[in-house]
């Protein structure tokens, strides 16, 4: 059965495009108000296209709402004026998913740590600090309220190297984050969870199949989703009157749907790639 969303709230970072998109229109089309919150307003401004604008209108067209917030997740005090609009206009937050990271072009260039920037580091700055920052936020109002689910998008990547020694300690970092955060909450009835999406026909990834070599080649087609469908996945935990009882877990959004029964938007089960990439480390609290 679907989820049923109506009346709840969610923020979702990284929205003007990809995988935040995607969440943000699985979650309205289950009925729910979304502030979708990127950077990108002005069409055309970014190489990928998108903005937040376009989001939150379809949004709306899926059935639930959209509220498009311009925020710079590097700058805490756009954040706090994030979950101060959240409080103000609705009084209540059911839903944060941190999914935005700073994706450098050296991400997926070959060389080593040392051959590229140290800004690479931003990678860390948004993926891990910025989103304790909106989770301290979102913490606030949901412990106040004793309900709420804060979700963490990491991947296989925690466990096995891709890409950059970076990338791996920042994605090792959320899911570790996710559950020691679960711990606090427990006594308040707010769940945490990390969730392990694997390989996402965003933008991005669309374009680096067509320009990184050998890329490709690599790619289980079959293992690949749309963007929308770790949305799909958040929005049955979101519904799900036990959630409390995953809490604290890292779970594989293929392994999730499986038991929710959900598939991707063209009718696929989406396969784990637990034996081949790697497995989750940390279990439920309970």
């Amino acid at each position: 059965m679907a989820a049923d969303l109506s009346g709840r709230v969610a923020v979702v970072t990284g929205a003007s495009r990809g995988m935040g998109k995607g969440i943000a229109l699985a979650l309205a089309g289950a009925g729910a108000t979304v502030y979708v919150t990127g950077r990108t307003v002005t069409p055309g401004a970014h190489p990928l296209g998108g903005t937040l604008g376009e989001t939150a209108a379809e949004c709306e067209r899926r059935g639930g709402r959209g509220i498009a917030v311009q925020v710079d997740l590097a700058s805490d005090a756009q954040l706090a004026a994030l979950f101060d609009q959240v409080r103000r206009e609705q009084g209540r937050l059911d839903v944060l998913v941190n999914n935005a990271m700073e994706i450098p072009d050296e991400l997926t260039q070959p060389g080593g740590f040392w051959e590229k920037p140290v800004s690479n580091w931003k990678m860390f700055d948004i993926g891990v600090r910025a989103a304790f920052v909106a989770a301290w936020h979102a913490a606030r109002i949901m412990v106040g309220q004793r309900s709420g689910l804060l979700v963490a998008i990491s991947g296989y990547v925690g466990v096995t190297y891709t890409y950059s020694s970076i990338f791996g300690t920042t994605k090792a970092a959320t899911d570790r984050m996710a559950r020691d955060m679960a711990i606090e909450l427990q006594p308040h009835d707010v769940a945490s969870i990390s969730l392990w999406q694997g390989f996402t026909y965003t933008e991005r990834a669309r374009e680096n199949l067509k320009s990184v070599a050998g890329m490709a080649a690599q790619l289980n087609s079959a293992a690949g989703s749309s963007v929308e469908f770790p949305g799909r996945v958040i929005a049955a935990l979101a519904g799900d009157p036990e959630r409390m009882k995953r809490s604290g877990g890292t779970f594989i959004a293929a392994e999730l749907a499986r038991e929710y029964g959900i598939t991707d938007v063209d009718g696929r089960a989406i396969a784990s790639l637990r034996e081949e990439r790697g497995a989750p480390l940390w279990a439920p609290v309970q």
